[in-house]
């Protein structure tokens, strides 16, 4: 696969009304619920989005990360959705794919990883920016049963799920959308002001 068989996305809509210029993609990356439910997710995207999270940093190049991905129809997207909550269950069938991020906490030599958690969280950021350059928005979520997606799998103890998120393209049409996930996406997006975020005035 070479980067030519992809098509790039560029932003075409500022969702973020952010108080300093950023990344166009980032300024434009959001979350959505409502997803074309006729999207079919390409092994050409896919590969692209996780080699993309595989280039995250993490200790010591550690990369404490594991992906589990199911499309739409498949047994491994039935068996992600019956994990989640109820109230995640009622939108994410139309997503594209379900996505379980997993972190492995112990190295292969056996040593503890205390950073494992953090760095699943830079993979999965990795994940999302991707998708994004590729058109697609990931909606990550915490509604889940993780103890049970990772029975399902049998998944060992060295590999434990952390959340999950549904992938696909975003979409507002009135026929598969209901009205409450519409109202929900299109809310005004907020963020905390810049001068909460720091600790400590900044020097």
């Amino acid at each position: 696969m070479t980067t030519s068989q992809l098509q790039w996305a560029e932003p075409t809509e500022i969702r973020n009304p952010t108080s300093a210029p950023i990344a166009p993609l980032l300024a434009a990356r959001w979350s959505p619920k409502g997803f074309d439910p006729t999207h079919v997710l390409s092994d050409e995207q896919l590969t692209s989005i996780v080699e993309a999270a595989r280039w995250a940093p993490s200790m010591q190049n550690s990369q404490p990360w594991r992906f589990i991905v199911g499309r739409r129809g498949t047994e491994t997207f039935a068996k992600i959705e019956n994990g989640l909550m109820a109230f995640n269950q009622g939108w994410t069938s139309r997503a594209s794919a379900l996505v379980v991020f997993c972190r492995t906490p112990v190295s292969a030599d056996g040593k503890t990883l205390p950073y494992a958690d953090y760095d699943l969280g830079q993979a999965a950021a990795h994940f999302t920016v991707q998708a994004a350059k590729l058109g697609l928005s990931l909606r990550q979520m915490g509604g889940a049963n993780l103890a049970a997606i990772a029975e399902s799998f049998a998944l060992p103890e060295s590999i434990a799920p952390k959340s999950v998120a549904a992938l696909g393209v975003y979409s507002d049409d009135a026929g598969s959308i209901d009205e409450k996930t519409r109202q929900a996406d299109a809310a005004e997006r907020t963020r905390l002001p810049l001068d909460e975020l720091f600790a400590v005035p900044a020097e």
